[in-house]
């Protein structure tokens, strides 16, 4: 089953604790607090319980979301990394030169 698992957890130890069992059942990092992959039901329902565990009595927000194959296919997805940017001289301000003129 293909599953999308985000989650927003202010503990930091229980958020790499989170990160590390999503690793450890194959699920690939997408973003930060985002991972997705594609694991059987039986082992969606263990790592949501064993998360549940680690989260008890924590301040949190997780979503583990089935995904069917006809969305997965229909799935869009994107990324990248900015183009470089010039290097600005320390003179210089972004405006272009500058009129030395006592007019305006």
């Amino acid at each position: 089953m293909r599953t999308l698992l985000i989650y927003d957890i202010v503990d930091d130890r229980i958020r790499t604790k989170v990160a590390d069992l999503c690793l450890d059942y194959a699920l690939q990092r997408i973003q930060y607090s985002a991972f997705m992959g594609d694991i059987p039901r039986t082992l969606s329902e263990e790592l949501w319980l064993k998360i549940s565990k680690l989260v008890c009595n924590q301040e949190h927000s997780i979503e583990l979301i089935p995904i069917c194959a006809k969305d997965w296919v229909e799935r869009r997805s994107s990324s990248g990394k900015p183009k470089p940017v010039a290097p600005v001289a320390d003179d210089d301000d972004g405006w272009g030169e500058r009129s030395n003129d006592d007019d305006g």
